[in-house]
């Protein structure tokens, strides 16, 4: 059950925020900066690539390098494919995962490591597995961690993860707000240099400016009527999120805030992208999930019985009104169920500033639903 009356209650919820999660999205900005910097300061301006690598392999634990990978390869396209490599193993434990190359990963490739923890054996011996091979090498990771020591002998590029003080109060969840930006924004400076996509220094600091006007925006002082995040999250309240995707930025946008939902706040959530998402969840709005579906639900006890759970479409949009579009289509499917829609749509700006505002909003709501419901 949330408890709405505790998204207006800021003192309240900086206290039920153990894990640091609202200073993370706060923050985001700052870390967008200070990891720019760290890879400036790390040579990655100074590189003169030879060209394109054939492929990039991107390896690391958790959620943090699922949505590194999925928000790089939307970026460069077609440019050179961009792979995670997933781990195999026990149990998630940083000592029980294991990567491993592909077979034909060589010198033409480019293996680019990214961790917030930086002391998984696995991680080390796979940097030293592609120095063997020829493999070109990057890493992100917290300083002095034994990947560090290990990339640096492999004669790989190190780069300082930006962290914070409280970083260390916690575990750290792979869908916290500020894991993404400290782990992301080096490889876009990177992928930038070497060709395969466009994030120049002043298209990051166009995003970390657009993250701090969303902090400002859904921040915990600002009450819910006003807050886009807070809204969300009070809609969201006892609902099925089905997260209904449209451009190309929305959708590594869409597949994170589910993942969000379910890591930090215990929320399951579907999505998919337009237009193919109007087939894909058709079925699922016109069965028991329908808002329409339990007529009864209206005679349950408000105090004794839990709510059904019913659906509640979120419409993730980086496409512009006048362009080709699959959302009216989307709007009369579910109002045609019953089922409420709730929409965002970034301001205008440059892909990433639009990537950026989508995933701060959606990150705050995952984060004020889990502190509401006591995730």
């Amino acid at each position: 059950m949330l408890d709405e009356s505790l998204l207006d209650a800021p003192e309240d919820l900086a206290e039920a925020d153990r894990r640091g999660l609202l200073r993370g999205a706060a923050e985001a900005g700052a870390r967008v900066r200070t990891a720019a910097r760290h890879a400036a300061e790390a040579g990655v301006a100074d590189l003169k690539p030879d060209g394109r690598p054939r492929a990039v392999l991107i390896a690391g634990p958790g959620a943090a390098a699922t949505h590194a990978a999925d928000l790089l390869g939307t970026l460069a396209g077609a440019g050179s494919p961009v792979t995670r490599l997933a781990p195999s193993g026990v149990a998630s434990a940083s000592g029980a995962l294991r990567w491993e190359l592909p077979g034909w990963a060589g010198s033409v490739d480019l293996l680019l490591i990214a961790t917030p923890d930086g002391t998984e054996p696995s991680l080390s011996l796979l940097a030293d597995q592609a120095y063997r091979r020829g493999c070109t090498i990057v890493a992100v990771a917290p300083a002095g961690t034994p990947l560090a020591e290990a990339v640096d002998g492999a004669h790989g590029l190190f780069i300082p993860m930006a962290t914070a003080p409280y970083d260390q109060d916690e575990p750290l969840a792979g869908s916290a707000p500020g894991v993404l930006w400290a782990l992301l924004t080096p490889l876009l400076a990177l992928l930038d240099r070497v060709g395969l996509l466009t994030a120049p220094p002043d298209a990051l600091e166009a995003v970390a400016d657009r993250l701090d006007h969303i902090a400002e925006r859904c921040g915990p002082a600002i009450v819910t009527y006003s807050n886009p995040a807070k809204a969300l999250a009070a809609e969201l309240a006892d609902a099925l999120p089905v997260i209904w995707t449209e451009g190309v930025s929305a959708g590594p946008a869409g597949r994170r805030f589910a993942a969000g939902l379910a890591e930090l706040a215990g929320t399951p959530a579907v999505v998919a992208e337009l237009p193919e998402a109007l087939a894909a969840h058709s079925a699922l709005l016109a069965g028991p999930l329908a808002a329409s579906a339990d007529p009864d639900d209206f005679f349950r006890d408000r105090v004794e019985e839990q709510p059904a759970l019913h659906a509640r479409v979120v419409l993730l949009r980086d496409r512009p009104l006048g362009g080709l579009t699959a959302a009216p289509a989307a709007r009369d499917l579910a109002l045609s169920h019953d089922t409420p829609i709730s929409e965002l749509e970034p301001d205008p700006g440059g892909e990433l500033e639009s990537l950026a505002e989508l995933i701060a909003v959606t990150d705050f709501t995952a984060v004020y639903l889990a502190l509401a419901s006591g995730a």
